[in-house]
């Protein structure tokens, strides 16, 4: 099918900002109205994510669908100010744009909404509300609850990745508006936007607890307000993964989920593979909910779900074998859980033990071996082999396995504890021993125990006080092959992936008396058959790549004074994808960043994060360069966060930002 593709046009709100969106239209839409897909995000549709919407919207578009890809308020073209993330007037903004797609003589009336990571987050929001038009959603990576499910905040502890991400916004929105869309007004439009732009990392810094901020946005608040169709879709890699088991209890309404092993890259493109023909799946998602035709997507299973076999413990890879299952419902009828006691002997078995107590405190470097916390495709972005780390935790082993035993769902942790510290967090880490004695990650969490209230309520820890608690691991789909053991190790930090406790803690646990908790599934169910269809696009967009750039990551340690660093540093790409050119606006990228995280082993207060970014973009006569430094440290009562923003035109400097903020900590 013939395809008219719209490179800018603008809608405009009823306060009279524009928003600048992309439009591709099927032939023949203009005479013979189509349902429309829309994609909503702030990563600018002329040359954010020009590469990746292409061959997606394009393809909608050639399948019969009206597919439009807009700009937020603030962002890219677009008029006004974005001041924070998923904002009540990025909701109102989406309603008025669904109406006015709605109304358009190309469209039917019926709108679908679909999303990655933020898009999928403000896809389930705008659900929420309600839009008459608004007739079914395809939410990605994205989550019900923003504080236990985002780049802030994960188990009650701040993420490090939140000062990561914030450097980046800072980039993404110091992004100049394009002079061929916006003409002369750009210089202007683009300076008031640099004098606006918000400290990103403090924002989120200053609500450690699950507050009113959190609250808004977050689906889980009231499940009963999605009233449409949801396809929901994860995947093992990536860190948005948990949200899809609870949409799928939780909602009321038709709803079908899928998880994969890929990371934070949509199905149709998945890393590791196998990827899948996701846009054939989301056709089928469209033509039921907004054509009426029955393409048999509702008679899948409502999981269908990736189970990993064994994962070589390497940072790198393209593929992970398993298979494909499906589960009718969820929670499933035939996953039942299976207890494991913890045992004095440090062991993981079936059969009770004495009550002995155990005592871990970790080196504040310990989660050398952990990985990013969101993988995007990268080289070395996976857990690498646990033993570089179990020799700084608690570790229990169960028997060699005399048969495999598949899992999927959430392992849940039973501990009975006391620590030594009024504030403390937990790691835990279930993992899989090879017969070669490597050990692959399968699940980990980690835990502010002061939340072990709620993460509302955050109260301090008595030290002795003996506590019992419940810990859900992260949702997972995975195969313990026969002659490998099951591993569950417990520390007292995560570094660099999470910021460490003010003090160094000791964890004592109970063995004996805590358990581990595994979701089986029968290995031998008789079960329908799931495949998916081989990956398909629609056309690319044509890209030069002008410098392949380079990925690297790296920790060295002072073996005098005890300082580990923790290096990443993607040079020309910030995913490897190198310094690229989009051929016909004729528009290059280059993105640089460099994460350099610093800690002695002795001293959690001796914790130290550094990024330094440029970003670049630009034609002949007109190269933009934004250079950005953050960092933080802490005492003991305090964070200290701080950063600077320089941004040129053609080398000359045009604006300089500088932040400083003290922010308490909140039982963190």
């Amino acid at each position: 099918m013939t395809v008219t593709i719209e490179e800018h046009i603008w809608i405009t709100m009823s306060d009279g900002v524009r928003l600048g969106a992309r439009l591709w239209l099927p032939d023949g839409a203009q005479g013979a109205p189509v349902p429309a897909v829309l994609e909503y995000i702030p990563y600018r549709k002329r040359d954010g994510t020009r590469g990746r919407d292409e061959p997606m919207h394009g393809y909608f578009a050639e399948n019969g669908y009206a597919a439009i890809r807009v700009d937020m308020r603030g962002t890219g073209e677009s008029d006004g100010h974005m001041a924070d993330e998923y904002l009540k007037q990025e909701q109102d903004d989406a309603l008025e744009v669904i109406a006015w797609i709605a109304a358009q003589p190309w469209c039917d009336g019926n709108v679908g909404m679909m999303g990655k990571s933020w898009g999928g987050f403000n896809g389930l929001q705008v659900a929420a509300r309600r839009p008459p038009a608004l007739k079914a959603i395809i939410t990605a990576y994205s989550t019900d609850n923003r504080f236990t499910d985002d780049i802030h905040y994960m188990g009650g502890l701040l993420l490090n990745d939140n000062l990561w991400w914030g450097t980046i916004m800072l980039a993404y929105q110091s992004r100049p508006l394009d002079p061929e869309i916006v003409g002369e007004e750009w210089r202007a439009r683009w300076i008031e936007r640099l004098e606006k732009l918000p400290f990103f990392p403090a924002l989120w810094l200053e609500h450690q607890r699950y507050d009113d901020y959190w609250k808004h946005g977050s689906v889980c608040e009231d499940w009963s307000a999605i009233e449409c169709p949801v396809l929901a879709v994860g995947a093992w890699a990536d860190s948005y993964t948990n949200a899809v088991p609870r949409l799928l209890e939780n909602l009321q309404v038709p709803r079908r989920g899928i998880i994969g092993p890929w990371g934070h890259v949509y199905p149709q493109d998945g890393a590791p593979g196998p990827a899948i023909g996701f846009l054939q799946e989301a056709v089928r998602w469209w033509d039921h909910w907004l054509k009426g035709k029955d393409r048999g997507i509702m008679n899948e299973p409502m999981l269908r779900a990736y189970i990993n076999d064994t994962v070589e413990p390497n940072g790198s890879r393209d593929t992970t074998a398993g298979r494909w299952v499906g589960e009718e419902s969820w929670p499933s009828k035939t996953i039942k859980s299976r207890s494991y006691t913890l045992g004095a002997d440090h062991s993981l078995g079936e059969q009770a033990t004495s009550p002995v107590t155990l005592k871990v405190s970790s080196p504040q470097s310990h989660g050398k071996a952990g990985g990013e916390w969101m993988a995007t495709g990268c080289p070395g972005e996976h857990p690498t082999d646990q033993r570089l780390d179990d020799g700084g935790a608690i570790v229990f082993d169960s028997a060699v396995l005399d048969a495999a035993v598949d899992i999927l769902g959430a392992p849940v942790a039973r501990l009975k504890f006391s620590v030594d510290q009024p504030v403390a967090q937990v790691n835990l880490r279930l993992s899989d021993v090879l017969p070669d004695g490597r050990v692959t990650r399968v699940s980990y969490q980690v835990f502010n125990l002061n939340h072990r209230n709620g993460h509302d309520v955050p109260a301090a820890l008595v030290p002795g006080e003996v506590y019992e608690i419940a810990i859900k691991l992260n949702d997972c789909g995975y195969r313990f092959e026969k002659g490998h053991r099951i591993r569950l190790s417990i520390a007292t930090g995560y570094w660099p992936m999470v910021w460490p406790s003010p003090a160094a803690v000791t964890l004592s646990v109970v063995a004996g008396e805590s358990a581990l908790e595994l979701p089986i599934r029968p290995a031998d169910q008789t079960e329908k058959a799931v495949a998916f269809e081989a990956p398909a696009h629609g056309p690319f967009t044509p890209i030069t790549q002008l410098d392949p750039g380079s990925v690297r990551r790296w920790t060295t340690q002072d073996h005098v004074t005890g300082e580990t660093t923790y290096v990443t540093e993607g040079i020309g790409g910030l995913f490897g994808e190198g310094i690229l050119r989009f051929d016909d606006i004729g528009t290059q990228l280059s993105h640089s960043l460099k994460r350099e995280l610093t800690i002695r082993d002795d001293d959690p207060l001796s914790a130290r994060y550094v990024l330094t970014q440029t970003y670049e973009m630009g034609r002949e006569g007109w190269m933009i360069t934004i250079d950005s430094r953050t960092e933080m440290r802490s005492d003991a009562t305090n964070f200290y966060i701080s950063g600077t923003l320089e941004a040129k035109e053609n080398g000359k400097s045009v604006t300089t930002r500088k932040w400083d903020q003290t922010i308490p900590r909140d039982f963190l």
